[in-house]
């Protein structure tokens, strides 16, 4: 991989090194080679029910009420790992995903783990296969690129029994057929974490598109990169305003996955890239956002870990993706308070806050996914402190134009329990982007901060079908919770993932 000259980055350094840890999780009635067996508990319990050796009277003794999340480890010469799923008639896929991310953490010293589930009773098997094996890849990752000290084991084996799939039937198959889709996605999920918990010097704009380059060639889609020069000739005055403070070039990586059969659509996934974002001219307060600024990626890093998944699960549409990335840095030649930017399509810019330099290197990109006939286009980004405030870090804003797009992103969100929120798109805010001396500003006025950023990508996007995801509160956990590990969530991998697969244009 091509380094900077002025970085010392070891020459084995692996910035996507989850690649080399995904689990195998199968269907295995016996549980063979585990060396701890989880139990899903749900409730009504019987008194007289006896669970891992424990009685009813022990386990709540020891605090375990089955409630979702909940776990209890059980040593002995089988060690067990009673886990909580509470109500069994409110158990969800979403809970089923919970219960084993709650389980493989519980069992964290153990790399080959057994888990005994008594009925899948009504969920589809397929879907909650899926959501076991995300669960388990999902909750054991732990972010391994700089430490010296291991976290724990790597998960190796995941052993299923589940008392109503019984082996050689239509349900077993759909059910490996959902785990084996669940171990696509959270690996995809998991390149994205990667990517995004990355130190900043160990990560530049040309260390992504040279990283882009190697994962198209493993998992099947092309890459072209565009460097400095390139981006002046096709006019990207948003990422190469942004880029002037920096002494790492900009890279615009352009992803293309093509289906093996006849497209049944043309979706264009934009991802915002700064690499880490200082504030520019107007730096940011050196407080604990501030160090969470080499997450400000986490947009393109979500569209490439999604990339990684469509072959392996057939997605039927074309789907291109740009991926727009820079840092954002203040220096003697960083753009300006004042200055005026022009975008891929000609239009005028006029910079307010160099700090809401996410919408202008995405302008270039939406501009030019325009220009390629998409059918749709979807973006994600880290994009604004407003969204993170309306909604915290458990649901990320989603914007948009268009009913049909909007909804099949919801239908995603619940299906991964990666949570979004329609917030509205009041074009009565638009006036506030109003320039004197250019086309529009980057900045609104003081309120609907999400909203006045979103109204700006709309102007770009013109009339395509379109939605936004702002997962600038859902982009890190500070602890780990369900699915979600400590550190960068890869939040909207699975959702791109979904609506890529069976994309197809509104009629």
């Amino acid at each position: 991989m091509t380094r900077s000259a002025n970085k010392l980055i070891p020459d084995d350094f692996d910035a996507v090194s989850s690649l080399a840890h995904s689990p195998s999780v199968v269907l295995d009635e016996a549980l063979t080679d585990v060396e701890v067996t989880g139990v899903l508990v749900t409730t009504p319990v019987a008194d007289a029910e006896s669970i891992a050796g424990l009685d009813r009277a022990a386990w709540e003794l020891a605090g375990f009420e089955a409630k979702p999340g909940q776990t209890l480890y059980v040593p002995g010469t089988e060690p067990a790992v009673l886990v909580g799923g509470g109500p069994a008639a409110e158990l969800t896929t979403n809970g089923l995903r919970d219960a084993t991310a709650a389980l493989v953490r519980a069992a964290a010293k153990f790399s080959r783990i057994g888990f005994e589930i008594p009925v899948l009773g009504t969920l589809e098997r397929a879907t909650a296969g899926q959501a076991i094996a995300e669960g388990a890849a999902l909750g054991r990752y732990r972010y391994t690129g700089r430490s010296t000290k291991p976290p724990g084991a790597a998960l190796e084996r995941l052993a299923l029994r589940i008392g109503d799939v019984l082996p050689a039937t239509t349900d077993a198959v759909e059910l490996a057929a959902g785990i084996t889709a669940g171990i696509v996605t959270a690996r995809a999920a998991n390149v994205a974490r990667d990517l995004a918990n990355t130190p900043p010097g160990h990560l530049t704009a040309t260390d992504l598109a040279d990283i882009a380059v190697s994962l198209g060639a493993r998992f099947g889609f092309e890459v072209e990169v565009f460097d400095k020069q390139q981006l002046i000739e096709l006019g990207c005055g948003g990422l190469l305003g942004v880029n002037r403070g920096s002494t790492e070039e900009p890279r615009m990586v352009k992803l293309r996955y093509t289906p093996a059969g006849t497209p049944t659509g043309h979706l264009g996934l934009v991802g915002k890239g700064i690499m880490y974002d200082s504030g520019g001219i107007s730096l940011k307060p050196s407080d604990p956002m501030h160090l969470l600024m080499k997450m400000d990626m986490g947009g393109a890093a979500s569209v490439l870990g999604a990339f990684t998944a469509l072959r392996a699960l057939r997605a039927t549409a074309t789907v291109t993706g740009w991926l727009m990335c820079t840092d954002n840095m203040p220096s003697g030649s960083a753009y300006q308070l004042g200055d005026v930017l022009t975008a891929r399509n000609g239009t005028t810019v006029e910079v307010k806050n160099t700090d809401a330099e996410g919408r202008l290197v995405m302008m270039d990109a939406i501009a030019l996914a325009n220009e390629e006939g998409v059918d749709t286009i979807i973006d994600i980004a880290t994009l604004t402190g407003a969204a993170l405030m309306a909604l915290g870090t458990s649901t990320a804003a989603l914007f948009g134009n268009d009913e049909a797009t909007l909804a099949s992103v919801e239908r995603a969100s619940a299906s991964t329990d990666e949570q979004v929120w329609r917030m509205p798109l009041e074009r009565r805010y638009r006036k506030q982007l109003d320039s004197d001396v250019a086309d529009l500003s980057n900045l609104g006025g003081t309120f609907a901060g999400a909203t006045t950023a979103a109204l700006f990508l709309d102007h770009f996007v013109g009339t395509t079908p379109w939605a936004h995801l702002d997962i600038a509160g859902t982009m890190q956990s500070d602890a780990d919770d369900s699915w979600r590990s400590k550190g960068a969530t890869g939040f909207g991998t699975r959702i791109l993932i979904d609506v890529a697969r069976g994309f197809q244009p509104a009629r």
